[in-house]
């Protein structure tokens, strides 16, 4: 299975309370993080079978927009596993009811989205993570016995590879 971790995109200063803060959206960085976030993940070829989000508002817009702009057709599902509190075991739990799909795009928050890819590639046991900026997204592709850490993009690395990519496809005019 190739998982894809997405951390939410860029939502503003937190909020004290945790019910509204639940309910954060994303700021016009964020909007725009996922504009081209998505656009480089599609430049690279990038197909999902499906797409879970944390239920909290910043992070189902994050997998939305994104989803969006790799043409995911399916549903969203919001899943509590993804929740910024929640543990390894129920993100195990989680990756266990979705096995049957190839490829799957998990969107949430740190730390926790930062330990899972972590403690993904990692020896049983190992206390490893993976620094994941908002709207950063990793590959890890999984196996039986062990899973690969294949790439780990920043937002401001998958913008670059988003306008090499647009530049390279323009027609190139030749003035004679």
């Amino acid at each position: 299975m190739t998982i894809y971790f997405l951390r939410h995109a860029s939502a503003g200063e937190r909020i004290a309370n945790p019910k509204k803060d639940e309910k954060r959206a994303l700021d016009k960085a964020g909007i725009e993080q996922c504009g081209y976030v998505g656009r480089a993940l599609n430049a690279l070829d990038v197909h999902v079978d499906v797409i879970l989000s944390s239920p909290l508002k910043r992070a189902a817009q994050t997998a939305s927009l994104v989803g969006n702009e790799l043409s995911y057709e399916g549903k969203l599902h919001l899943e509590d596993a993804l929740r910024p509190t929640t543990s390894f075991s129920d993100f195990r739990q989680l990756l266990e009811r979705y096995g049957k799909y190839d490829s799957i795009m998990c969107v949430g928050h740190n730390p926790n989205l930062s330990e899972f890819v972590g403690r993904a590639i990692s020896e049983a046991g190992c206390q490893a993570s993976v620094e994941l900026k908002k709207g950063a997204v990793a590959k890890v592709e999984t196996g039986r016995s062990s899973s690969v850490l294949q790439w780990c993009f920043t937002p401001k690395i998958l913008r670059e590879l988003y306008a090499t990519a647009a530049e390279s496809s323009r027609p190139k005019i030749s003035r004679k």
